[in-house]
Protein backbone atom coordinates (compact mmCIF):
# COMPACT_ATOMS: atom_id res chain seq x y z
CA UNK A 1 0.00 0.00 0.00
CA UNK A 2 1.33 3.46 -0.93
CA UNK A 3 2.20 5.64 1.87
CA UNK A 4 0.90 9.14 1.88
CA UNK A 5 3.34 11.98 2.32
CA UNK A 6 3.62 15.60 1.61
CA UNK A 7 4.63 14.45 -2.16
CA UNK A 8 1.30 12.03 -2.11
CA UNK A 9 -0.69 15.79 -2.17
CA UNK A 10 -2.24 15.54 -5.90
CA UNK A 11 -4.13 18.89 -5.82
CA UNK A 12 -4.83 22.07 -3.24
CA UNK A 13 -7.78 24.05 -3.62
CA UNK A 14 -9.94 25.65 -0.90
CA UNK A 15 -12.70 24.27 0.33
CA UNK A 16 -14.49 22.67 3.72
CA UNK A 17 -15.24 20.16 4.78
CA UNK A 18 -18.80 19.95 4.44
CA UNK A 19 -20.19 17.73 7.59
CA UNK A 20 -19.07 20.29 10.26
CA UNK A 21 -21.07 23.79 10.56
CA UNK A 22 -18.58 26.48 11.89
CA UNK A 23 -18.81 27.28 15.50
CA UNK A 24 -20.02 30.78 16.70
CA UNK A 25 -19.51 33.04 19.99
CA UNK A 26 -20.91 36.11 21.09
CA UNK A 27 -18.44 37.49 19.08
CA UNK A 28 -19.30 35.89 15.69
CA UNK A 29 -17.52 32.53 13.64
CA UNK A 30 -14.33 30.91 15.31
CA UNK A 31 -12.11 28.88 13.37
CA UNK A 32 -13.06 29.25 9.98
CA UNK A 33 -12.32 26.54 8.27
CA UNK A 34 -8.42 27.24 6.19
CA UNK A 35 -7.55 25.75 2.94
CA UNK A 36 -7.72 21.61 2.73
CA UNK A 37 -5.69 19.64 1.00
CA UNK A 38 -6.17 16.55 -1.09
CA UNK A 39 -4.28 13.71 -1.59
CA UNK A 40 -4.62 9.37 -1.11
CA UNK A 41 -3.46 7.10 0.76
CA UNK A 42 -4.08 3.08 -0.92
CA UNK A 43 -7.72 3.08 -2.28
CA UNK A 44 -8.69 6.07 -0.46
CA UNK A 45 -9.08 10.42 -0.87
CA UNK A 46 -7.42 11.90 2.04
CA UNK A 47 -8.39 15.63 2.94
CA UNK A 48 -6.76 17.31 5.83
CA UNK A 49 -6.39 20.78 6.97
CA UNK A 50 -7.82 22.83 10.44
CA UNK A 51 -11.18 22.57 11.40
CA UNK A 52 -12.25 24.43 14.65
CA UNK A 53 -8.78 24.97 16.24
CA UNK A 54 -7.92 20.90 15.42
CA UNK A 55 -5.50 20.06 12.72
CA UNK A 56 -8.26 16.99 11.17
CA UNK A 57 -7.50 14.02 8.23
CA UNK A 58 -10.32 12.21 6.61
CA UNK A 59 -10.70 9.43 4.49
CA UNK A 60 -13.24 8.88 1.49
CA UNK A 61 -13.66 7.24 -1.40
CA UNK A 62 -11.49 7.88 -4.27
CA UNK A 63 -12.86 9.41 -7.54
CA UNK A 64 -14.35 8.66 -9.57
CA UNK A 65 -16.90 6.95 -7.78
CA UNK A 66 -20.47 7.06 -7.18
CA UNK A 67 -19.80 6.44 -3.75
CA UNK A 68 -20.24 8.90 -1.07
CA UNK A 69 -19.29 8.82 2.78
CA UNK A 70 -16.20 9.19 5.56
CA UNK A 71 -14.04 6.07 5.67
CA UNK A 72 -11.46 7.15 8.78
CA UNK A 73 -10.73 10.44 10.52
CA UNK A 74 -7.60 11.25 12.95
CA UNK A 75 -6.49 14.08 14.39
CA UNK A 76 -3.22 15.35 15.34
CA UNK A 77 -1.18 18.24 16.78
CA UNK A 78 -0.10 19.38 13.41
CA UNK A 79 -1.65 18.53 9.92
CA UNK A 80 1.42 15.76 9.12
CA UNK A 81 0.39 14.81 12.30
CA UNK A 82 -2.84 14.05 11.45
CA UNK A 83 -2.09 13.07 8.23
CA UNK A 84 0.35 9.68 10.00
CA UNK A 85 -2.18 9.24 12.49
CA UNK A 86 -4.93 8.78 9.57
CA UNK A 87 -2.97 6.13 7.80
CA UNK A 88 -2.29 4.38 10.86
CA UNK A 89 -6.29 4.17 11.49
CA UNK A 90 -6.58 2.94 7.38
CA UNK A 91 -3.58 0.54 7.94
CA UNK A 92 -4.39 -1.05 10.87
CA UNK A 93 -8.29 -1.17 9.31
CA UNK A 94 -6.85 -2.78 6.72
CA UNK A 95 -5.20 -5.46 8.59
CA UNK A 96 -8.42 -6.36 10.78
CA UNK A 97 -10.15 -6.68 7.16
CA UNK A 98 -7.57 -9.12 5.98
CA UNK A 99 -7.51 -11.32 9.18
CA UNK A 100 -11.24 -11.57 8.97
CA UNK A 101 -11.48 -12.84 5.39
CA UNK A 102 -12.10 -16.81 5.18
CA UNK A 103 -10.99 -19.35 2.69
CA UNK A 104 -14.34 -21.25 0.63
CA UNK A 105 -14.25 -25.01 1.41
CA UNK A 106 -15.68 -25.22 -2.28
CA UNK A 107 -13.01 -22.97 -4.28
CA UNK A 108 -10.27 -22.32 -2.04
CA UNK A 109 -10.53 -18.55 -2.98
CA UNK A 110 -10.16 -15.76 -0.33
CA UNK A 111 -13.71 -14.25 0.67
CA UNK A 112 -13.75 -11.05 2.55
CA UNK A 113 -16.49 -9.88 4.95
CA UNK A 114 -19.39 -8.58 3.95
CA UNK A 115 -18.39 -5.13 4.25
CA UNK A 116 -15.51 -4.90 1.98
CA UNK A 117 -17.72 -6.08 -0.52
CA UNK A 118 -20.24 -3.43 0.15
CA UNK A 119 -17.31 -0.98 -0.68
CA UNK A 120 -15.92 -2.36 -3.62
CA UNK A 121 -19.15 -2.93 -5.24
CA UNK A 122 -19.93 0.87 -4.85
CA UNK A 123 -16.36 1.63 -5.79
CA UNK A 124 -15.79 -0.51 -9.25
CA UNK A 125 -17.33 0.53 -12.69
CA UNK A 126 -19.92 -2.44 -12.73
CA UNK A 127 -21.91 -2.82 -15.89
CA UNK A 128 -25.31 -2.87 -16.11
CA UNK A 129 -25.55 -6.33 -16.95
CA UNK A 130 -22.89 -7.47 -14.33
CA UNK A 131 -24.99 -5.54 -11.65
CA UNK A 132 -28.04 -6.93 -13.30
CA UNK A 133 -26.63 -10.50 -12.64
CA UNK A 134 -25.44 -10.18 -8.97
CA UNK A 135 -29.29 -9.32 -8.08
CA UNK A 136 -30.59 -11.97 -9.85
CA UNK A 137 -28.36 -14.46 -8.13
CA UNK A 138 -29.08 -12.62 -4.84
CA UNK A 139 -32.77 -13.18 -5.56
CA UNK A 140 -32.17 -16.97 -6.39
CA UNK A 141 -30.44 -17.33 -3.35
CA UNK A 142 -29.32 -20.59 -1.93
CA UNK A 143 -31.05 -22.71 -5.35
CA UNK A 144 -28.78 -20.29 -7.62
CA UNK A 145 -29.02 -20.15 -11.67
CA UNK A 146 -28.26 -22.07 -14.35
CA UNK A 147 -26.10 -20.75 -17.08
CA UNK A 148 -28.91 -20.01 -19.29
CA UNK A 149 -31.16 -18.24 -16.56
CA UNK A 150 -27.86 -16.04 -15.75
CA UNK A 151 -27.39 -14.71 -19.25
CA UNK A 152 -31.18 -14.42 -19.58
CA UNK A 153 -31.29 -11.98 -16.54
CA UNK A 154 -28.22 -9.87 -17.48
CA UNK A 155 -29.50 -9.82 -21.63
CA UNK A 156 -26.74 -12.06 -22.86
CA UNK A 157 -27.11 -14.08 -26.31
CA UNK A 158 -25.29 -16.84 -24.43
CA UNK A 159 -24.04 -18.40 -21.45
CA UNK A 160 -20.49 -17.77 -22.51
CA UNK A 161 -20.91 -14.16 -22.81
CA UNK A 162 -22.06 -14.11 -19.34
CA UNK A 163 -19.47 -16.25 -17.55
CA UNK A 164 -16.66 -13.89 -19.49
CA UNK A 165 -18.76 -10.46 -17.98
CA UNK A 166 -19.52 -12.54 -14.36
CA UNK A 167 -15.58 -13.25 -13.97
CA UNK A 168 -14.23 -9.84 -15.30
CA UNK A 169 -16.81 -8.19 -12.52
CA UNK A 170 -15.06 -10.62 -9.83
CA UNK A 171 -11.56 -9.61 -11.11
CA UNK A 172 -12.83 -5.77 -10.72
CA UNK A 173 -14.25 -6.18 -7.11
CA UNK A 174 -11.15 -8.47 -6.40
CA UNK A 175 -8.13 -5.96 -7.57
CA UNK A 176 -9.77 -2.91 -5.86
CA UNK A 177 -9.76 -5.19 -2.35
CA UNK A 178 -5.89 -6.14 -3.27
CA UNK A 179 -6.75 -10.50 -3.43
CA UNK A 180 -5.78 -12.36 -5.44
CA UNK A 181 -7.77 -14.87 -7.46
CA UNK A 182 -7.27 -18.25 -7.99
CA UNK A 183 -7.01 -19.18 -11.80
CA UNK A 184 -8.83 -22.26 -12.93
CA UNK A 185 -10.98 -23.13 -9.95
CA UNK A 186 -13.66 -24.73 -12.46
CA UNK A 187 -13.10 -26.61 -15.88
CA UNK A 188 -16.61 -24.45 -16.06
CA UNK A 189 -15.47 -20.99 -14.66
CA UNK A 190 -12.78 -17.62 -15.31
CA UNK A 191 -10.55 -16.76 -12.83
CA UNK A 192 -12.38 -14.29 -11.03
CA UNK A 193 -15.62 -16.12 -11.03
CA UNK A 194 -15.07 -17.99 -7.86
CA UNK A 195 -14.38 -14.81 -6.01
CA UNK A 196 -17.73 -13.86 -6.03
CA UNK A 197 -19.16 -17.36 -5.76
CA UNK A 198 -19.59 -21.29 -6.20
CA UNK A 199 -20.95 -23.89 -8.73
CA UNK A 200 -23.64 -25.90 -7.20
CA UNK A 201 -24.17 -29.99 -7.01
CA UNK A 202 -23.79 -30.99 -10.72
CA UNK A 203 -26.82 -32.92 -12.42
CA UNK A 204 -25.01 -34.69 -14.97
CA UNK A 205 -21.47 -34.42 -15.99
CA UNK A 206 -22.03 -31.77 -18.63
CA UNK A 207 -23.57 -30.44 -16.91
CA UNK A 208 -21.22 -27.29 -14.44
CA UNK A 209 -23.62 -26.83 -11.79
CA UNK A 210 -25.84 -23.58 -10.76
CA UNK A 211 -23.76 -20.46 -9.99
CA UNK A 212 -24.97 -19.47 -6.13
CA UNK A 213 -22.73 -16.60 -4.65
CA UNK A 214 -20.92 -16.76 -1.42
CA UNK A 215 -23.09 -15.77 1.45
CA UNK A 216 -21.26 -11.76 1.91
CA UNK A 217 -21.52 -10.90 -1.74
CA UNK A 218 -25.21 -12.02 -1.15
CA UNK A 219 -25.55 -9.73 1.58
CA UNK A 220 -23.40 -6.75 -0.18
CA UNK A 221 -26.26 -7.06 -2.61
CA UNK A 222 -29.08 -6.65 -0.08
CA UNK A 223 -27.71 -3.82 1.35
CA UNK A 224 -27.03 -2.51 -1.94
CA UNK A 225 -29.22 -2.89 -4.57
Amino acid sequence: MALFGTAGRTTTRRETFKDKPKRKTKDGPQDTPSTVLTGEHGRYQIKSGRLAGEYVARAFPKPPTNARGLIAEAKGASEEAAIAALRNVINARETRRIEDRRIDAQTGSVVPSTKEYVEAIGQVALSHPQRAMLLALSRAGHEGLTDMQLADAAGYKSPASANRSFAAAGLLIANYLSVATAAGVSEFDLEGASFLGFRGARQKEEDPGNRILHTEVNEAIKRMF
